[in-house]
């Protein structure tokens, strides 16, 4: 299959809205950050897929800052878009705004950033294209993304270290 060699971060934007439902909520009445975590892995995945053209697997999730709590009263309004790739691998940012249904508020109530490797039909990874930013918010996402890298890189040397010491083979 053809690649282009580039593309636009608007051309893997992908935008989702949602209702906070009661079965949705914590027992604060906000919307359970595992439910969140679960639209910001989908919508990223999507994002990957739309900017790779071929199969995707989530590599990593940096930590989701939460910022705002979501209630029933508000709608979930989440944003994804590739913002910087390496050879196979392409950063996502999600950002995730409530708005409030009975006034119209609207506020930056999480963001997020996932990596995602590009596969072939085999299952190894595979070439992306690079990306192209134009707005001012993708020029400053681009522009800091090798420094997450570099910080995704380190964390994930430390993570494979403790887990080389922790053991798995002991019952409970």
């Amino acid at each position: 299959m053809n690649r282009p060699e580039k593309k636009y971060c608007k051309e893997s934007k992908v935008v989702k809205t949602s209702r906070v439902f009661p079965l949705d909520t914590n027992n604060h009445n906000t919307l359970f950050g595992g439910k969140l975590m679960s639209y910001i892995d989908d919508i990223a995945s999507i994002s990957a897929a739309r900017h790779s053209r071929c199969g995707t697997v989530t590599a990593s999730m940096d930590s989701v800052d939460f910022l705002e709590p979501i209630g029933q009263e508000d709608s979930v309004c989440l944003e994804s878009y590739v913002t910087w790739v390496g050879r196979t691998s392409m950063e996502v940012f999600v950002k995730v705004i409530k708005e409030h249904l009975l006034t119209g508020e609207r506020k930056l109530a999480a963001t997020s950033f996932l990596t995602f490797v590009a596969l072939d039909k085999d299952g190894n990874p595979q070439p992306v294209p690079q990306v192209v930013p134009e707005t001012e918010e993708e020029i400053m996402l681009h522009q800091t993304a090798k420094q997450r890298a570099e910080e995704r890189k380190s964390h994930r040397k430390h993570s494979k270290a403790l887990a080389e010491a922790l053991a798995v083979d002991k019952p409970w």
